[in-house]
């Protein structure tokens, strides 16, 4: 059985209520030292801990921000977010809860369980979760495009815009025909159309041939499609992420191709294995701290009854490295 504050005030020798009145910090009580240090040792003693729940009813508030994950995996990008969002909240005095969603439930079935003072989300809410969460007022943040409900999704300009900037490098380098690796994830295809639009819509702004589009296992090196870019005269390939590069390099090496001289590739992400590749992969950095501390901003904005500030303007940009 849980320990309660009533098992506290018998062990202490005091009424229930002033148990409360210490436990809480209630300003304006006249408790002495001495019984304030009688009940925080009973309370110790006993492995105590106050309900967040009943505490946030007391406060009319709690600690708490979830932050609503889609059905995606995580990645060095979303981490990074996830880990400085944390930090930044704790200054703040904010616990962060993450909750990767499923389809199986409703999402609106969490806000039983759990009273957050703000969620952040990292995609559209449906219509019905909104809905329960302006009920119950609790305030949404979140990052992206913005749809007619005035919640925020996938920036789909900016995924379009990295893969742009991959066909930008890879044409300064000289390179003309371009090949699209991309992911074989169910959970990550919105993404990956979005950025093979923006390498397709770059190829046919820099005139160059569209491009062909192969899936690749991440788990195994790619060599049947390596030798297939190869005899189809692919110069460059343009790959979802640094996942699916590292499985194009692996390819490469398997194939007997030589590493830009044959096949220049590009990774997107700059996970930490992308510097130790060999030879060391160039691909494209996100500037995932200043997304973290815009949405810390937009929390304390919202706690604060003040507008949310603009998503932050800070660009993508390319980290050269060996392989184009």
């Amino acid at each position: 059985m849980p320990v309660t504050s009533a098992d506290v005030a018998r062990a202490a020798g005091v009424s229930r209520t002033t148990v409360s009145y210490v436990l809480n910090d209630t300003p304006g009580t006249n408790i002495s030292e001495g019984t304030r240090e009688q009940v925080l040792a009973a309370a110790a003693r006993l492995g105590y801990a106050p309900s967040a729940a009943a505490r946030a009813l007391r406060r009319g508030q709690s600690d708490l921000v979830v932050c609503v994950l889609p059905d995606w995996p995580t990645g060095p990008v979303v981490d990074t977010v996830l880990d400085l969002l944390t930090d930044n909240l704790a200054e703040r005095g904010l616990f962060l809860l993450v909750h990767h969603h499923r389809s199986s439930r409703p999402l609106r079935e969490l806000w039983k369980a759990v009273t957050p003072r703000v969620v952040v989300g990292l995609t559209h809410f449906p219509a019905d979760d909104l809905r329960a969460l302006r009920q119950a007022g609790i305030e949404v943040v979140g990052a992206g495009d913005v749809d007619d409900d005035g919640h925020a999704g996938i920036d789909e300009g900016n995924q379009r815009a990295l893969g742009a900037l991959q066909v930008e490098h890879l044409g300064s380098r000289g390179h003309r025909r371009l090949a699209v690796a991309t992911t074989q994830d169910g959970r990550l295809q919105e993404f990956a159309g979005l950025r093979a639009d923006g390498i397709r819509q770059a190829c046919a702004r820099l005139e160059l041939p569209a491009p062909p589009t192969a899936v690749v296992d991440p788990a195994r090196p790619a060599a049947a499609v390596v030798r297939r870019w190869a005899a189809e005269g692919i110069e460059a390939v343009a790959c979802y992420n640094d996942e699916i590069a590292l499985a194009v390099l692996a390819g490469a090496r398997e194939a007997g191709l030589d590493v830009p001289g044959d096949l220049a590739v590009m990774g997107l992400d700059d996970v930490p294995a992308a510097a130790l590749t060999s030879p060391p992969l160039t691909t494209i950095t996100q500037p995932s701290a200043a997304q973290a501390h815009h949405l810390a901003a937009c929390v304390e904005a919202v706690l604060d009854g003040e507008p949310q500030p603009p998503w932050p303007t800070e660009p993508s940009r390319v980290v050269v490295r060996a392989t184009t």
